[in-house]
């Protein structure tokens, strides 16, 4: 038989690698028993390093998987690259312009709502029956505090 007479059935990667990554690592661990003491630390500092950098690439890589998926949505863009082109003490401060201009907004708001109490005011007392003068004296304000006599 010639190799290319041979059928092998199809056999998903992922399957492969995992039979495959199984068998180096009980072999591996079979081995590890003989290894001497300073051999096997540096081993073990070499994984955490390893495991160290492995997780800082998954975590940069999710943030930018995630600022890029934002669609419809507002994300910070973030990760490795920097990504929006500002300096970061520019981009530290603007959260904080965003806020001062929150409150002046709110302010104008609040100035602009007391102009419009006093205005229906004044148009109430200026088309009332009454003169202005009345609502000054001091036995007004008592009568309007008691209500009319019954």
């Amino acid at each position: 038989m010639t190799p290319h007479s041979l059928h092998i059935a199809p056999v998903s990667h992922v399957a492969l690698e995992a039979r495959m990554a199984g068998r180096l690592a009980s072999a591996l661990t079979e081995c590890s028993a003989a290894l001497p003491h300073e051999v096997s630390e540096r081993l073990r500092v070499a994984r955490d390093q390893a495991l160290s950098r492995a997780r800082k690439s998954r975590l940069a890589i999710a943030s930018t998987a995630v600022s890029a998926a934002g669609g419809g949505t507002a994300v910070l863009r973030g990760g490795p690259a920097g990504g929006s082109g500002l300096p970061k003490w520019l981009s530290a401060l603007m959260p904080l312009a965003l806020l001062l201009a929150g409150l002046m907004l709110i302010g104008q708001l609040n100035v602009l709502e007391q102009i419009q109490v006093a205005a229906d005011i004044d148009s109430q007392l200026l088309s009332d029956n009454l003169p202005p003068a009345a609502y000054a004296d001091p036995g007004f304000a008592q009568y309007l505090r008691k209500g009319p006599a019954p």
